[in-house]
């Protein structure tokens, strides 16, 4: 129950910049229930300790918002939800996503590749990811969110050789 908790918390502060705490309270849990408000609280507490969500204080109010992990996670559910899935039908263009984190930030570059795993992307050659699905506005977002200027680039391209077309219809079977 705590787990579908945090994915409720997850899901509605990615939907905002910060949600106040009573208001996260009005939207996640049954008002009024001491069972759900104790989940609530447990679960708000493991989101911090997992450092995807931070706890601020303005003079009037407490507020929740999303960390970068906590960014991140909240797009990796949205992957996953049947709503999200994309068209099969292949519109032509290719999508090529450069990544080059460094070392550093080697938790963002885990995080990135587990998103370009979730979305349908293979990694072509080191640092290249390519995919047939039209996801690259969410990587968009993402790049924008993470502030990605110069360590991710996103292509659509509807122009390939010949033998890697080849390689690539046999890899996602188009």
């Amino acid at each position: 129950m705590k787990s579908d908790y945090s994915k409720k918390i997850l899901k509605i502060l990615a939907e905002k910049p910060a949600v106040s705490l009573p208001e996260l309270t009005g939207k996640v849990g049954e008002k009024g229930s001491q069972k759900a408000n104790y989940a609530l609280t447990r679960s708000l507490k493991g989101l911090r300790e997992a450092g995807l969500v931070e706890h601020v204080h303005s003079g009037q109010n407490d507020y929740a918002r999303l960390t970068k992990s906590g960014r991140a996670k909240a797009t990796s559910y949205k992957l996953e939800a049947r709503s999200s899935l994309v068209s099969p039908n292949w519109d032509g263009k290719w999508r090529i996503i450069l990544l080059d984190l460094p070392e550093s930030r080697k938790n963002e570059r885990e995080s990135l590749r587990y998103l370009l795993k979730k979305a349908g992307f293979v990694c072509l050659k080191n640092s290249a990811w390519i995919s047939p699905y039209p996801f690259e506005h969410l990587f968009i977002n993402i790049k924008k969110d993470l502030n990605l200027s110069t360590e991710l680039m996103i292509i659509v391209t509807d122009t390939l050789d010949e033998e890697t077309k080849k390689v690539l219809f046999e890899l996602f079977g188009k």
